[in-house]
């Protein structure tokens, strides 16, 4: 399984203007060798379609950041069973976690210190848009 540490800053910093909306960075990621940074640029924002691409393309590790952000026990025990603690703390991290925050700044992530706080932004606007249903998405 990749893992986000494997990935080159620019294509981090192609993820992280993804998330934020811009649709030439989803289609450089998409179109570039990088389908799996672009599908889980959607799944951040609720693509269901695309989080079965990512378990079915073997890339779970990725996909299930967001399920366990998104409050799911089990993902998040699979996580921790993992042993990994660049994928334990950067979730916890997206969850607005400080020691997850602290653990990536200490280790000089900056750029996933940013990729988290992403997702957390994109994490209350739905939060958001689930108790206001009548915003358009």
């Amino acid at each position: 399984m990749k893992s986000f540490l494997h990935y080159d800053i620019k294509v981090l910093m192609a993820l992280l203007q993804a998330l934020k909306g811009d649709k030439k960075f989803f289609k450089f990621l998409a179109t570039n060798g990088y389908p799996e940074l672009a599908a889980w640029s959607n799944v951040v924002r609720g693509d269901e379609e695309a989080l079965h691409w990512l378990f079915n393309n073997g890339f779970q590790s990725i996909a299930i950041i967001t399920i366990a952000v998104d409050g799911h026990a089990d993902a998040q025990k699979w996580i921790n069973d993992t042993n990994d603690d660049f994928l334990i703390y950067f979730t916890a991290a997206c969850k607005k976690d400080m020691y997850g925050i602290r653990w990536l700044q200490k280790k000089n992530l900056e750029i996933f210190v940013l990729i988290a706080k992403e997702v957390q932004t994109i994490q209350e606007l739905q939060q958001k848009e689930q108790v206001f249903p009548y915003r358009k998405r």
